[in-house]
């Protein structure tokens, strides 16, 4: 098991499709389904034996929910802020452009 490249709260872009999001959960290897598995051509399927990361994503139309191998990812150096409406929920945005995670009360 490899230690996760990307942290939570982190911004990062796919290096292949035209998405970015904000980190916020990791898996140290795949755990999915296999139906999702199966759905990627094999040509472009990851390794399931890296970290998978739960990303809030927006990409040009759209924010939804991806799930994404620590190879298909890289740093987001814009600074901008990711619009996807769950992030005030999660997180606290950062001067830097990066995010932190709120403080959640268990009862």
């Amino acid at each position: 098991m490899r230690t996760a490249k990307f942290r939570i709260g982190q911004v990062v872009r796919h290096r292949i499709y035209p998405f970015r999001g904000v980190i916020f959960d990791v898996d140290p290897t795949f755990s999915n389904t296999e139906e999702w598995w199966n759905a990627i051509p094999e040509d472009v399927r990851p390794q399931r034996d890296q970290p998978f990361y739960h990303l809030l994503a927006e990409n040009e139309e759209t924010e939804y929910v991806a799930y994404v191998s620590e190879q298909n990812l890289e740093p987001d150096m814009t600074g901008e802020p990711v619009r996807h409406p769950q992030v005030e929920e999660i997180f606290e945005e950062q001067t830097d452009g990066s995010y932190l995670p709120r403080s959640v009360e268990i009862h």
